[in-house]
């Protein structure tokens, strides 16, 4: 990696679209504390109890999870392999 280059903490998928294995620790870690917090969720909003509240937690959840993703991993397109490199 040369100076200046940016570290994404989700770096893109070789083939397809979106992120593949995490690149750095911070990654790890967002990815481990939204696991955390989806079984949280569970706990306090059990899904037979509350099935609503446990929808819409996780739906939050998801999306702040994925607009982490979109801010700090390499920006999202369909990848060829090789094919592309830019």
């Amino acid at each position: 990696m040369s100076r200046g280059q940016k570290k994404y903490w989700f770096p893109a998928k070789r083939y397809g679209w979106g992120w593949g294995l995490l690149g750095t620790w911070q990654g790890w870690l967002v990815l481990g504390a939204y696991c955390a917090f989806v079984v949280a969720s569970i706990v306090v909003f059990p899904p037979n109890a509350a099935p609503a509240a446990f929808i819409l937690a996780n739906c939050l959840l998801a999306s702040a999870f994925v607009a982490i993703c979109r801010l700090t991993g390499e920006p999202p397109r369909w990848r060829w392999g090789d094919r592309d490199e830019d």
